[in-house]
Parts: C-alpha cells; structure tokens; sequence
C-alpha cells in the first residue's frame, strides 16, 4: 500500500556527492521538498571524500556514507556485470535505502548517483535531474530504469527528459538585488552609484580572467565602473588605483554570494551549470569565459542565456585586457541594455525549478 494511502510521510533519498555542482541542487531539491510536505524526511548518500561531508550536515539533513565507485568514460559491459567493487557499493548502499525506508531515489549524477541507481532499481522509484546538456555516465545509465528524468536545458538526449532548469538554493531565487544594493556596496567597499562588475572564476579563480580583468583597470576605471573581483585563495592580484574613479575591489574568496550579486549589475566568469544557473536566475547579464578544457560542456551551459539575449561569450583564448574593455565597457554604460538583458536573464526559467523536481519527486513516491 503506498504511502499516499496510508498517510505516512515520505523519505527521499538523494545521491549527488562529490562536487558543488552535484551537491547544491540535491540541497535545494530537499529544500523544497520540505517546505511543500514538512512532515518528509530527506536524506543524503555521500562518500568519505566528498564536499557533501561539509555541505550536507550545514544545511541539516543526515549523510549517509557508502563507497565511492570510480566511473569509466563509457558504458561497458563490465559495468553491467557489476565488478566487485560496484557489487559492494550496491549492497551497501541498498542496505541504507532499506533501513531508511526510502520510497524515492533522487540522482544527480556522479559516483555516488551510479550505486544508488542500481541499489534502487527495481525496488524504489528513480527520479533522474541532469544538469548538463551532455550528461554523464552515472545519469546516462540511471535514466534507462528511471520512473522520470528531468534536465536543465532543452536538447539533453536523455530518455522521456522533461526540461525544468536546476534547483537552485532559495537565498539566490528569491534575492532581492535592488532591496540588498546599498548594503552590499558598502560591505565590499564599492562606489555606491557606479556601475559594477562582478568577477569570479569558480572557487580557485582563473589566471586567465585575473590577467584580462586585471590589465583592464585603467579603461574600466576611465569609464566610470567599478569592479568586485574574486580572484581565488591561491592567487594574488595587485591592482593600480585611480585617484577619484570607482573602486576596484580584489577579494581571494566571496563569502556572501547573495551581496555579491546584490552589488553588481554584470557578471563576468566561468559557465559552470551551477554559475550560469545562479546569474540568470538573479537576473545578471554576463559576460562568459568557458573553461576551455573537458569536452566543452561549460560553453554548451553558456548557450542559452547567449541566445536568449542575457550573455555574450568569449574563448578563454581570445580574453585579454583589450577584449574585457571592448566587451564590457559599452554594455556597462548603456542601463537600457543592461536591463533588456537582466529581463531576459530571468527568462531562462531556473527560479522555479526547485519546486518544479520537488513536485514531480513526490508525485512519483506517491504524494
């Protein structure tokens, strides 16, 4: 008897561990589970070496730990006979969806999605969100027995895919940026009127955005913007000053991505799916620098908000200080296209998509 008829409250599971990028939209997943059913119970796969072994218990949910399986580059058949190392993770991952009483498996992807699909199949509904247009190994075989495969943009040759953006955390969907703009000038040091540029290249920086930025301060300053510049724990970056022009802000690390956002009217960065994500949902136009390395998912990630109107992309081998003041100053000082392209940065539809999985999870687990 399901537990929609018994009245019982429902337990999903959610396995992506490993990255940022797996993680944050399983958090916000269980986050909007919670708030349309409270009575649920979430809880988290995850493996010793993960970052989930900080995020997940932060944010108040349990974290279950089962071996790490390292995925190969394609499906083989050895894959499907199950090695002994896979064979191990599966029983005793299965031994964790029994003890819980999970009536849902959730996967994001990675080397913690893979033996929670085969532990799952054929005993717990899977529901299957991936965030990349060219999905990986883990959600390519967890999609062949999913119940329902959601994905963050149109295009992803998953089976039976349902387009419904990336769950994003509820501080960034819900950020006023107009309401938090003062106070966030004022916390990182920034000219309160100027136009702003944010800049970040993922939690390490990027030594190729550093130097472009960098080399563009005096144009950048000579037009009146001031810039906010993450530049990554393990670098340094010494900027001129120009007496009597906007700030230019260098910070290793940005704690508070909500002021961050707050303070700036554009965003030049990497495209990972969570960044690009984020700045469209607060509704930043970009400027995007894909990582020009991997096989190139993070200018796939960039192309819709391009399309769209809300970005303009750039290579990583084409960035210098001349392409940033050519790019960035006369979009920076034009307000008119700048709000033309934050409108159609919102457009893109991943403000909702939290609540969106949430529903389609409950409904297959009965609710």
């Amino acid at each position: 008897m399901s537990k929609a008829v018994t009245g019982v409250a429902p337990t999903v599971v959610v396995a992506g561990g490993g990255t940022a990028g797996h993680i944050e939209p399983a958090l916000a997943l269980a986050d909007a589970v919670r708030r349309l059913r409270p009575d649920a119970t979430v809880v988290a796969l995850g493996t010793s070496r993960g970052l989930e072994n900080k995020l997940v218990p932060a944010r108040g949910y349990p974290l279950e730990l089962i071996p790490p399986v390292p995925l190969p580059r394609k499906p083989t058949t050895d894959l499907l006979r199950l090695p002994l190392k896979v064979r191990d993770s599966v029983k005793q991952t299965r031994a964790v969806l029994d003890r819980v009483g999970a009536d849902v498996v959730v996967g994001f992807g990675g080397y913690v999605s893979l033996p929670a699909y085969f532990a799952a199949r054929g005993r717990v509904p899977i529901v299957v969100h991936e965030a990349n247009q060219s999905p990986g190994l883990a959600n390519r075989v967890g999609a062949r027995f999913a119940k329902r495969v959601a994905v963050a943009v149109p295009g992803t040759p998953l089976p039976g895919a349902e387009v419904v953006g990336i769950p994003l955390r509820r501080s960034i969907t819900s950020l006023d940026r107009a309401a938090l703009r003062a106070q966030a000038r004022e916390h990182f040091g920034l000219d309160p009127d100027a136009p702003t540029l944010l800049v970040f290249g993922g939690s390490q920086g990027a030594q190729s955005i550093n130097a472009a930025v960098s080399g563009a301060a005096r144009e950048l300053a000579g037009a009146g913007i001031g810039v906010l510049h993450a530049h990554g724990p393990k670098n340094s970056l010494v900027v001129q000053e120009f007496p009597g022009r906007p700030a230019y802000v260098p910070v290793p690390y940005l704690e508070r991505m909500d002021l961050a956002y707050a303070a700036a009217d554009m965003v030049l960065c990497r495209s990972g799916a969570m960044t690009a994500a984020e700045v469209s949902a607060v509704g930043l136009p970009a400027v995007f620098v894909p990582l020009p390395h991997g096989n190139g998912e993070q200018a796939i990630n960039a192309r819709p908000a391009v399309d769209a109107g809300a970005a303009l992309m750039v290579d990583d081998a084409e960035l210098s200080p001349a392409k940033v003041a050519e790019l960035v100053v006369p979009l920076l000082t034009d307000p008119d296209r700048v709000a033309k392209m934050g409108a159609a940065a919102v457009g893109l539809g991943h403000r909702e998509a939290d609540e969106v999985l949430a529903r389609i999870v409950l409904e297959v687990c009965g609710k």
